[in-house]
């Protein structure tokens, strides 16, 4: 079977039981549900309320937004599924659903990395800060970030899609470029595989960025006299640090570790560490610990 006579994939089928997959529903429900709203609120705390425009916090309201992007590529589709008692998704739904997801965490890593260098120079550099991140500075880092997510959710799609399949059953809850490079007739073509190449670079790229800067940051705070202001930048800086490794790590071993035919319980929990968990805890702590997120919140409940 040829990707071209390939109409629709099938997803995978966690159990035939209808009051498993309703209940399937009913989690995927309440995680889509937590997550977008805890990330509404942090863009509608930023958007509204003037004394958090600032780049940390128009820093934050780009990976909330990349964050709701990243669950309703996945969770609406998978909640259908399992409420229709559905495995299908066409050919081209799993196209855009690859390619948005690639574009959305493909940003998130980037957004992450600006952040830690956003917070390198306000630790370690606190008099440059205002003329190092001004607003001109930092649009253009989104902006890059969103065009080369772009183009990379682009390339990866095509390799992808440029090779055979010869089978349409996909082993996980939504279209995941590892599964459906195990469906390959002929395995990876050169394109694809520098793809792949190019993504481990990035990615050990983006780790070992982040890891220099918080090294920095951390040897900026222990030469930080007040015991409070100590504690307040551990607290930023260290909840930050875990959800890089995290979703650096997990991703990495998902789309590193060698192909396999048969489902497995360690592919779920990598593909659920990388794409869901992420963005229902990144308002957690980066926001909602937060004293002027709180305050501007507090105000728009007011309101």
């Amino acid at each position: 079977m040829k990707n071209q006579t390939i109409s629709h994939f099938l997803l995978q089928e966690f159990s035939k039981n209808r009051q498993i997959h309703l209940l399937q529903f009913f989690l995927f429900f309440v995680l889509y549900l937590a997550t977008v709203a805890t990330n509404l609120l942090i863009i509608s705390a930023v958007a509204f309320d003037h004394q958090l425009h600032s780049p940390m916090y128009f820093f934050l309201m780009n990976l909330a937004l990349q964050d709701v992007g990243v669950v309703s590529v996945i969770v609406p589709k998978s909640m259908i599924n399992f409420l229709m008692d559905n495995r299908c998704i066409s050919y081209f739904g799993c196209v855009a659903q690859i390619f948005l997801l690639i574009f959305l965490i493909v940003s998130d890593i980037f957004i992450l990395t600006v952040m830690a260098y956003d917070r390198y120079v306000a630790i370690c550099n606190p008099l440059h800060y205002e003329m190092v991140m001004n607003l001109k500075a930092c649009i253009r880092m989104i902006l890059l970030v969103w065009i080369i997510s772009l183009l990379y959710g682009i390339m990866h799609t095509s390799g992808t899609f440029s090779m055979f399949f010869c089978s349409n059953v996909v082993n996980q809850f939504f279209c995941e470029i590892p599964q459906l490079l195990k469906l390959s007739c002929f395995g990876f073509n050169i394109f694809e595989l520098g793809i792949i190449m190019a993504s481990i670079i990035i990615g050990i790229g983006c780790f070992t960025f982040n890891i220099i800067s918080y090294t920095m940051i951390f040897k900026a705070v222990l030469r930080i006299t007040s015991e409070q202001g100590r504690r307040k930048a551990l607290s930023t800086c260290l909840p930050h640090l875990i959800v890089v490794s995290m979703l650096v790590l997990s991703a990495g071993i998902a789309y590193g570790r060698p192909p396999s035919n048969t489902p497995s319980y360690l592919d779920l929990g990598l593909t659920v560490l990388y794409s869901l968990l992420p963005p229902l805890f990144n308002p957690i702590i980066y926001s909602m610990r937060n004293r002027n997120i709180k305050y501007a919140l507090s105000k728009l409940w007011k309101c």
